[in-house]
């Protein structure tokens, strides 16, 4: 089973957050890529984040951003030692 084109949106969505604190948001502006602000509006009907534009990581949302940015750390790390 492969991800979406759905699910791919949302895990880019977010891939942008920063796990270092959680006092920054992001907002994704109107002006956006159709499929950035549809990837966004669905982690808001999930509760993964604050509001419908971005916002904040819910405790669910940085629990799934953590593992999203593990698994791209993980990846990546895979591709270089294949390549060594």
């Amino acid at each position: 089973m492969h991800f979406t084109e759905e699910q791919t949106a949302e895990l880019n969505i977010l891939m942008y957050y920063s796990l270092r604190t959680g006092d920054q948001g992001i907002k994704i502006h109107s002006t956006a890529a159709p499929e950035k602000i549809a990837a966004v509006r669905r982690l808001y009907e999930k509760g993964l984040v604050t509001h419908q534009d971005g916002g904040y990581l819910t405790d669910l949302g940085r629990e799934a951003a953590e593992h999203a940015q593990s698994l791209r750390l993980m990846l990546a790390a895979h591709k270089e030692s294949i390549a060594s």
